[in-house]
């Protein structure tokens, strides 16, 4: 075993540091999603993925494009869509699937769908075409910024949980912080692009310390108390990510035995998503142990 396979087989088991990635949203507003039900089409269709509804959060995505065609936010938006449904339909989001590292690393292997796959790419890049056109005018457009995290996160969740490809999404995921790191360089108050980093930091601060070591030099950082302090500020003060934050602290308070603080959060998910499935199984399956 080389190094490259020695350090895939050491993350494998870690790699729940993407979902941190997977729907990277527009703006800081601390405002819940939840409440946004008469807002734009990205309010309404980020709500629907929450809900399961895609169907739903595709229409409202498609309009949003077709009506802003020179926003890169649309097709981010469109890509996240297809990716959340693939998740969905290939069991990907179940929680027990993260609950553990020998859980997780004994993942089977999945077969996405062809066509849902193309969709994803072609969103993929039409969303980096139109914000680097973006960034060409102003180095420091907030759209711009968040679409292009949001593009690195998607793939990297792709790669991972779908291909396998690990060492590969972890380059995707070191592009997505650094968009995001440069977004909140320009809006501290981007409370959503806190979350690019804050699982990242709590998973990479959970490894042993020479797998630690070898990330931080390849630009991942490592803070397991201040990863969940970037999801707690996420959860109170975000727009579209405050409820994901909310799934991610589960996720960490699941792999922390901390029964407790993860049924909170799956509770109040319960309630605001009530359409959402998985959240119902998740607090059944804490309960019976």
């Amino acid at each position: 075993m080389n190094f490259f396979q020695w350090l895939d087989v050491r993350v494998s088991a870690k790699v729940t540091i993407l979902l941190a990635v997977l729907l990277i949203a527009r703006s800081g507003v601390a405002e819940d999603v939840t409440k946004s039900a008469h807002g734009s089409e990205l309010d309404r269709g980020f709500s629907g993925l929450y809900n399961l509804d895609f169907s739903g959060a595709e229409k409202d995505f498609e309009k949003w494009h077709a009506d802003h065609p020179d926003d890169p936010m649309g097709p981010a938006s469109e890509a996240a869509g297809y990716l959340f449904s693939e998740f969905n339909r290939l069991g990907v989001l179940e929680a027990q699937f993260y609950e553990n590292d020998k859980a997780f690393a004994g993942r089977p292997t999945l077969t996405p769908d062809p066509n849902t796959r193309d969709h994803f790419r072609a969103a993929i890049e039409v969303t980096e075409r139109l914000a680097h056109a973006r960034l060409e005018k102003d180095s420091k457009d907030r759209d711009a910024l968040l679409a292009l995290t949001l593009s690195s996160g998607l793939q990297a969740d792709y790669a991972a949980l779908i291909e396998k490809r690990n060492l590969a999404s972890l380059h995707f995921t070191k592009d997505a912080s650094f968009w995001a790191q440069q977004l909140l360089g320009e809006c501290q108050d981007c409370y959503d692009a806190l979350l690019a980093t804050g699982f990242s930091k709590y998973i990479i601060g959970s490894m042993s310390a020479p797998v630690r070591w070898i990330l931080r030099l390849g630009g991942l950082p490592a803070d397991k108390d201040g990863g969940i302090a970037d999801l707690q500020t996420t959860a109170e003060h975000g727009h579209y990510l405050a409820p994901f934050a909310r799934i991610l602290l589960a996720i960490a308070y699941v792999r922390e035995r901390n029964t407790k603080r993860a049924m909170e959060l799956l509770l109040r998910l319960q309630h605001d998503f009530p359409n959402n499935v998985l959240f119902s199984r998740e607090i059944a399956r804490l309960q019976s142990r």
